[in-house]
């Protein structure tokens, strides 16, 4: 995937109160850092925020962490965010999911957004969908005993992997459906900025919840 360098973006994710730095100071310390004991839920590769912002508008009393690992697109999820200094329940890093460990303790995460993932498609890169055996791993390790990982995509391949990556990993498919938009699932649904892309192409849209001990 190319991405256009934006000019300053480091300088402007360095300065911004919104974007946690020493992410690994905080760790099991998230609810001090919102200032609350609210429910903590993260979404990983949330690039330029739209999901999670509406997400921290439409429910208050839940805390958002957005997880971005490039810059160039986490400036754009700031610049939204500084626009809006009322969402006190969201805020964001510049990390690789792979420390995703370095970030929240056990237990410490209530639940998880994947959405519209890079579905990495040659087999020798496997092992870098945030949906493979080894990123599922490290999500158990964070999130609480009855969290939720929420997952959606436009690729039916990478969605066939991820359910199957779900079995093998001992996770259990609390639902899924090959057409979102058309299913019962839908009611409540904030789509990405990709969602709306691909939906207006005509695509479905692909989605599975999945618990670790449901």
């Amino acid at each position: 995937m190319r991405l256009r360098n934006v000019r300053g973006s480091r300088e402007t994710i360095a300065e911004s109160e919104y974007c946690i730095k020493d992410y690994e100071g905080h760790k099991g310390k998230w609810k001090e850092l919102f200032g609350n004991d609210n429910p903590i839920m993260i979404e990983i590769g949330m690039g330029k925020g739209t999901f999670i912002m509406e997400m921290a508008r439409t429910n208050p009393d839940i805390n958002y962490v957005g997880i971005e690992k490039y810059s160039s697109v986490l400036v754009r999820a700031l610049e939204k965010r500084t626009n809006e200094p009322e969402l006190r329940n969201l805020l964001f890093i510049r990390m690789d999911a792979e420390f995703i460990e370095d970030a929240f303790s056990k237990d410490e995460v209530a639940g998880i957004y994947l959405n519209f993932s890079d579905p990495w498609p040659k087999d020798r890169h496997s092992g870098r969908r945030l949906t493979s055996p080894k990123f599922l791993s490290r999500y158990d390790n964070i999130l609480a005993k009855d969290g939720l990982i929420t997952f959606k995509t436009d690729n039916v391949s990478l969605f066939d992997f991820s359910l199957e990556s779900a079995k093998e990993s001992g996770w259990t498919i609390v639902n899924e459906t090959r057409d979102l938009h058309g299913s019962v699932y839908n009611e409540g649904n904030i789509m990405t900025e990709y969602e709306k892309k691909f939906s207006e192409l005509g695509n479905k849209i692909c989605r599975m919840v999945i618990s670790r001990h449901f």
